[in-house]
This record gives C-alpha cells, sequence and structure tokens, in this order.
C-alpha cells in the first residue's frame, strides 16, 4: 500500500524518479492516495500491473542511472499458492535447469520470489543496478548463486538478518539482501547479524562450484575436501508405508499402525531408530522395529514366502497399502520393495547423525539384540565391521578439522541442513593422515 515507495522518498533526498507497482488494484489506489501526502521534488507515480507479465526492461529503460529496485516479494512457494487455490504464478518454464528425478522427488517447486528476483537480477545486469529486497534467507542463497554462476556481473552483495517474527509476525528465518551490478563479478556475500550491524559477522560464497556458507573457515580446511569421491554416508531407509512397515513392541507383542497385533518371523525384521533416536544418544533398547524385505535395491521378495511364510503372508493381507505407495520410485520394482538399503546396512556398527536436527551431533550406535540398527530416511550413517572402526571415526568426526570444515558448507537455517552429499565431501582418509602427522 505504498509504504516502502514513501519510505524511499523520504530516505533519499536527490531522487529524480520513483514508481511502484503492485497488481492489486485497491491497494494501488491507496499507495497513490499515501503518495500523494508526501512531499517529494522527485516525479512518481504507482502502476496496477501483474509481475510475471509486466514491461520491466521498457519501465527501467526510461529510468535515469543508478537504478535502484526495493520490495517485498511473496514468501511463498509455487505449490503453496496452487494449495490455496491461486493462479498467479509465472509461466513453467525450467529456469532452475533441474532434472527429471530432481522434479519428481520435489525439488522443482520453488519460491515465488526466487523466481521475481531472478529475473529482476537479469534486467538489473544490463545496466548500473542496486537492489535490495525483503526475502527469505535461503532464497537469498539461491539468486546470488544463480548469479555467480551465470556471471550476472554482481560486483557486490550483502545479507542483513532480520527478526521475521518481530516485524512479520512470522517463524521464518528472513533478510534484506542488498545487491549491487556493475559489470564485475565478486561471489562473495557479506552476512550482518541484524539491520543495524556495523561488521559482518561472516561471509558466504562460491568456492569451486560449491556454496559455502563460512568461507573463512572452509579456506583453512579446503584440502580436506573429498570434491565427489567414493560416498561413505548413506541415508536410512525409505518405505512409505510406516502402518505396515513399522511395528511398535507393546507389552510383548508387536503392534502395526493400524493397531494389529503382528506374529511374523525375526527373519526380516530389524531395530529401527529415527531422528529423534539418534539425537537424544540413549543407549535404549528397541522399541520400534521395521520390516525389511530387501538386502539391496530391486533384490527379487518372493523368496520370502519360503524362508519366512508368516511375513510374506502379512506382506501380501497388506498388499493393498503396499501397491498404493504413490511415489514412482516404486514402479516396475518387486513387489513390496524399499529404497536405501544396501549391504551397508547390515553392517553391525555404525556412525550415525541426524539430518533434521540443527546440530553436529554424531553418535555410535552398536548393534542390538544380535541384529544391526536400521534408520528411516532422515538419518545419515557410516556402516563399519568392528567397534574399534566405528569408534575411530567417531574420533575424527568430533575433530576440529572435521567440525570447522562440516560448519563451512552447513547453512543451519536450511529446512535439512545437514545432508549426505554434505557428509561426503570430508576425505576422512587425508584427514587421519594429517591427525597423525
Amino acid at each position: 500500500m505504498g509504504n516502502l515507495l514513501v519510505a524511499a522518498l523520504e530516505g533519499f533526498r536527490q531522487l529524480e524518479a520513483a514508481v511502484g507497482v503492485e497488481i492489486n488494484v485497491d491497494y494501488a489506489a491507496r499507495a497513490r492516495e499515501a503518495l500523494a501526502r508526501v512531499p517529494r521534488s522527485a516525479r512518481s507515480s504507482v502502476l496496477q500491473g501483474d509481475f510475471f507479465t509486466f514491461h520491466w526492461r521498457e519501465l527501467l529503460r526510461d529510468l535515469p542511472d543508478p537504478v535502484l529496485v526495493i520490495g517485498n516479494p511473496p514468501w511463498v512457494t509455487n505449490a503453496g499458492i496452487s494449495l490455496v487455490g491461486g493462479s498467479n504464478l509465472p509461466a513453467k518454464v525450467n529456469f532452475q535447469g533441474r532434472s527429471g528425478i530432481q522434479a519428481i522427488t520435489g525439488k522443482s517447486n520453488f519460491d515465488i520470489s526466487e523466481w521475481m528476483l531472478v529475473r529482476l537480477f537479469e534486467l538489473l545486469s544490463e545496466r548500473r543496478g542496486r537492489l535490495a529486497m525483503l526475502c527469505k534467507t535461503s532464497v537469498a542463497r539461491k539468486v546470488l548463486l544463480h548469479a555467480w554462476s551465470t556471471k550476472l556481473g554482481l560486483s557486490k552483495a550483502a545479507l542483513f538478518r532480520l527478526d521475521a517474527q518481530r516485524f512479520f509476525g512470522v517463524s521464518v528465518d528472513a533478510c534484506l539482501l542488498y545487491c549491487r551490478f556493475d559489470g564485475a563479478d565478486s561471489p562473495i556475500c557479506a552476512e550482518f547479524d541484524s539491520l543495524d550491524a556495523e561488521a559482518p559477522s561472516s561471509s558466504f560464497g562460491v568456492r569451486g562450484e560449491t556454496l559455502v556458507s563460512d568461507t573463512s573457515k572452509y579456506d583453512r580446511w579446503v584440502e580436506l575436501d573429498s570434491r565427489g569421491g567414493v560416498p561413505l554416508w548413506r541415508s536410512g531407509l525409505k518405505h512409505d508405508c510406516a502402518r505396515v512397515m513399522e511395528l511398535r513392541e507393546s507389552d510383548g507383542t508387536l503392534v502395526n499402525g493400524l493397531g494389529e497385533a503382528v506374529r511374523i518371523e525375526q527373519d526380516y525384521l530389524y531395530p529401527l531408530f529415527k531422528s529423534s533416536h539418534v539425537a537424544s544418544a540413549k543407549a535404549e533398547a528397541p522399541r520400534t522395529w521395521v520390516l525389511v524385505p530387501q538386502r539391496r535395491v530391486g533384490e527379487d521378495t518372493a523368496p520370502i514366502a519360503r524362508i519366512a511364510p508368516r511375513t510374506w503372508r502379512y506382506l501380501c493381507e497388506h498388499g493393498g497399502l503396499l501397491d498404493a505407495r504413490s511415489s514412482s520410485i516404486y514402479r516396475n520394482r518387486p513387489r513390496f520393495s524399499v529404497f536405501g538399503v544396501g549391504e551397508y546396512t547390515f553392517l553391525p556398527w555404525k556412525v550415525a547423525i541426524s539430518g533434521l536436527y540443527k546440530k553436529l551431533n554424531f553418535r555410535v550406535v552398536p548393534p542390538m539384540g544380535q541384529k544391526p540398527v536400521v534408520f528411516d530416511d532422515t538419518v545419515y550413517f557410516v556402516g563399519c565391521e568392528t567397534e574399534a572402526r566405528a569408534m575411530q571415526v567417531m574420533r575424527l568426526l568430533d575433530s576440529r578439522p572435521a567440525r570447522e570444515f562440516f560448519e563451512s558448507l552447513i547453512f543451519w537455517d536450511s529446512k535439512r541442513p545437514i545432508t549426505a552429499e554434505i557428509l561426503n565431501r570430508l576425505d576422512l582418509d587425508l584427514l587421519q593422515r594429517r591427525l597423525v602427522s
């Protein structure tokens, strides 16, 4: 309703021109009323228009250099707009360059403001442009990475964190993103803890093709970067049908998520730890068990009928629920298939960490009841043959170089800050040699 436009007129006394663009007709009218009450020397106006179809290039072309674009774009994803019945979306183009499997797993969902900022970045790169936008910090990082990777001439970037709960009443990591386009690329962004901070607390940027959260820490331990070597860390089991596949112990009886007592063989049952178990670090006996019908992805499940007939009968009785799993990863696979399973799943000792909790809390997990512990897909782990190897891995991960290296890659405000991709960047063998040298 004109608040940002009025504030800009009051804050920048030397403005030659100011233009506001608003999609809502009533808001645009109220913005014009607010504008009329502000003493000003600059020519100013409010236009009614849709961001996605607005003639931005023509508008910016008629404004004098340097041009500053300010705003507070919507903090919602394209999926979020669809959920509330909205239709104001950009044209469906693969501007993020997602692959087919990434689209299937949901990574094609994006923030509307991300699309808008990328568009503005491209326009501002054609001239001496400045941008100051309120947005989610995750969006800020994505659009900066786009600018750096596509060489848009982003010469300076700064991110000022703000208290979104205080100012907007929402619980989200947010910031004021400032960018300057002068033709020279500088792939680094200073990060300030608040709008009033006089000096940055850290900086993030690009090293090689990687976006790192702390450039100074990464530069200190860059030699430990495996750069896509043989993966050591794995994610846990994915089955997408907890009501059938997960069984909870109650008074000596196993009960599934449907409330049914289940009496099956032990052959395919394993103790299950989820993120909360791993994060708590309690050496408790397992209360939840999980059915693991395969030892590797794609393995034929028909032998279960001979090895464990009661288990096979149980799976068949609940086949309707398992067959109805919506993810396309189960298509054209043996019936009752799962994912995230391999030889590593059945190694007796594990070093594990939750991908959901926002701390580097590694844990050694021993076998329980003569069986290896299985994790759900929110947990990442390294499988080990012996306790000695597990303890060695744990000592390496708890070392200062390892922790600082991970901290240089992790953005803690991400939905899942710790990932297998990040964990696999650390070369443990190289770290071992460094620590003993």
